[in-house]
């Protein structure tokens, strides 16, 4: 099944972008995914197509309007009416990896890419949109988030990546940031791989890994620390 990416945009002209090279961009080429971007302005109905207006109540920017966006996610919606429909803005639930896992396991994913100072927020009242941001930065664009989250689920799609193994045991798969890697040369500027890595035992190098991953995690990042110590418990 063909992993199907419709990105609302104003830029069409930015995709496949990056996605068209490396993993993806192998991916892409042998039809395990598709990239479908599609206009905003296309559904524009005066003569300037104009797809933002100034915001109600004042202030800088301008806004993205509901009835030229509502008409673009319809019209994504008729074309696939089985993909989910995910707007990139800093206003959204932060994604995860357990939800790029569930919509790499799924037929794809339409994508609407913010611009200005955002959306009308009466477009998430009358369209089915699930909010998502990436982070908290804010870009210039919804854009180059689609990219980050694209490239999260293709990755995660059968064969994409060499071994199966390779997409488990990383940063955030088993709720904790992944143990620290070491390769050739042995030693580096003094520095030595550590002994563990060397010894063969593979039961200790599981043991010592795990236990970097926790130690790294709780010093780094408490936040999933404190995830992981609750769902543990």
């Amino acid at each position: 099944m063909t992993f199907t990416a419709q990105i609302l945009t104003l830029y069409p002209e930015m995709f496949p972008g990056p996605l068209g090279i490396s993993l993806a961009g192998r991916a892409l080429g042998e039809g395990a995914w598709s990239c479908a971007p599609i206009q905003i302005r296309d559904f524009a109905t005066d003569k300037h197509r104009s797809v933002d207006d100034t915001p109600a109540g004042g202030g800088a920017g301008m806004v993205l309007r509901a009835d030229v966006l509502a008409r673009a996610v319809d019209h994504a919606l008729d074309a696939r009416p089985d993909l989910p429909v995910l707007a990139m803005t800093p206003r959204g639930t932060p994604i995860t990896q357990a939800r790029v896992r569930t919509l790499a396991e799924g037929p794809g994913v339409t994508i609407l890419c913010g611009r200005f100072e955002g959306f009308d927020e009466r477009l998430f009242e009358g369209r089915p949109i699930e909010q998502v941001s990436m982070g908290d930065i804010i870009l210039s664009g919804g854009e180059i988030g689609a990219f980050m989250l694209l490239d999260a689920c293709i990755r995660l799609l059968p064969g994409v990546m060499g071994a199966a193994s390779s997409g488990v045991e990383e940063s955030f798969e088993n709720g904790l940031l992944e143990y620290p890697q070491y390769t050739r040369p042995q030693e580096w500027e003094g520095r030595m791989i550590p002994e563990v890595l060397r010894s063969g035992d593979h039961a200790k190098i599981a043991a010592w890994r795990k236990q970097r991953a926790e130690d790294d995690t709780r010093l780094r990042r408490p936040d999933l620390w404190e995830r992981y110590r609750n769902a543990r418990d």
